[in-house]
């Protein structure tokens, strides 16, 4: 099948690298760079199993910028293009996916449009509206960051958002789920198909509860520090239960990363009219982890300085986690905004920066210089190049493992 996949991020990234086993697929992205590094078989993104499979697999995959060229063919488009939550109209920005959907509809309206986009509940509803006659499916991702094309290959299911009365569109989905089943390495799959709306439902409150998860494991840590109890001790007890799982339960600053801040808030906005507390409450609790931990490094940094002179914070990587390039929306960023309404001083050690400035704040990528500076090393992650200094590191990172 010929196959054009619109975003070469994540998702798109591995979405284009698993179908161009058995497919012919064409990654379409507006930025050049991310364009010509994919037809240089090298990945834009940070991604072990992207990085090998364009390297040493023989992937029937091609980049361009040309995005009516990409479709002039298209069996499928897969549309994997950023969504990204606006704080002013409580709603996702859909307009790139809008976007997208209009030039398929104008140059390849026989092609059956996938949009793995995250999009709001009742989102195809609206374009159906528009494009009556449209072929579309909404097939959600439920991909980790930097392990996209490995949870690609070893999906936890797939979702299929479909009309169940068109025949067609039935058969078109009932196709493309065979060409993912033939070419990933998971054995016998789930797939579920179901109406438009509740595939939507599905991948927020997936998101929802994995936010909800990590808000809690947060809370219980924020008790712990209060308390002076080991939060660890208390965390292996709690997960030793088979219904609860020793999974997604390490303390951070609070989640982030591309998804589950804006899903949360996504889910929050689509709960209007509609009894609810707990959704309410992780969007809450996200917000009230970062104000303690912001509170409790700015303490440890005064105890470290002792009363004298301005403090300075240095702040150990940007990212979310171990082995990303991604810091859109981390946790760290609020916790560094909070610290310098308190009036501290922050440098900020990411060696993906290039350049001596971030948001106006001083980045040093001098590791020995950036532990001298600093008056308290701040790690959402632990790394043991800063195992040296450990008596000024704050970081709630307990298992050392994500």
């Amino acid at each position: 099948m010929k196959i054009a996949v619109f975003g070469l991020g994540y998702v798109g990234m591995a979405t284009a690298c698993l179908l161009s086993l058995n497919n012919e697929v064409v990654g379409v992205d507006v930025i050049k760079e991310k364009v010509e590094m994919v037809n240089n078989k090298k990945s834009p993104i940070k991604d072990e199993y992207i990085e090998k499979y364009l390297s040493e697999k023989n992937l029937n995959l091609v980049a361009t910028d040309d995005y009516k060229k990409a479709l002039s063919n298209a069996d499928y488009v897969i549309i994997s293009t950023p969504t990204n939550y606006n704080e002013e109209t409580n709603f996702f920005d859909t307009s790139i996916v809008e976007s997208v959907i209009e030039n398929v509809m104008t140059y390849k309206p026989q092609a059956t449009i996938i949009i793995k986009s995250t999009i709001p509940i009742g989102f195809i509803a609206g374009i159906l509206k528009k494009y009556p006659n449209i072929n579309i499916i909404f097939s959600p991702e439920f991909l980790r960051e930097s392990k996209a094309l490995y949870d690609s290959l070893y999906p936890s299911r797939i979702i299929i958002g479909l009309d169940k009365e068109n025949k067609k569109l039935v058969e078109s989905a009932e196709k493309y789920v065979k060409l993912v089943l033939d070419v990933v390495l998971k054995e016998d799959v789930q797939v579920r198909y179901m109406e438009y709306k509740n595939a939507e439902a599905v991948k927020l409150f997936s998101n929802e509860y994995l936010a909800l998860r990590v808000a809690f494991f947060n809370e219980l840590d924020t008790y712990a520090e209060i308390m002076e109890l080991n939060a660890k001790e208390i965390i292996d007890g709690v997960c030793l239960d088979d219904r609860i799982g020793n999974y997604y339960n390490n303390p951070s600053f609070g989640y982030g990363g591309y998804c589950l801040p804006k899903d949360t808030k996504q889910l929050k906005a689509n709960y209007k009219n509609v009894p609810e507390n707990i959704i309410s409450a992780v969007v809450e609790s996200n917000i009230k982890r970062k104000e303690f931990v912001a509170e409790k490094i700015f303490n440890f940094a005064k105890k470290q300085k002792m009363g004298k002179g301005n403090i300075t914070i240095g702040i150990y990587r940007l990212t979310m986690k171990v082995n990303s390039d991604n810091f859109r929306q981390s946790a760290i960023q609020d916790v560094i905004t909070l610290l310098k309404q308190k009036g501290a001083d922050i440098i900020i050690y990411e060696p993906i920066l290039t350049e001596n400035k971030f948001e106006n704040l001083d980045v040093c990528n001098d590791l020995k210089l950036f532990k001298q500076k600093s008056d308290v090393v701040v790690a959402n992650r632990y790394d043991k190049e800063i195992e040296d200094i450990d008596y000024k590191v704050y970081s709630r990172d307990i298992y050392k493992r994500d």
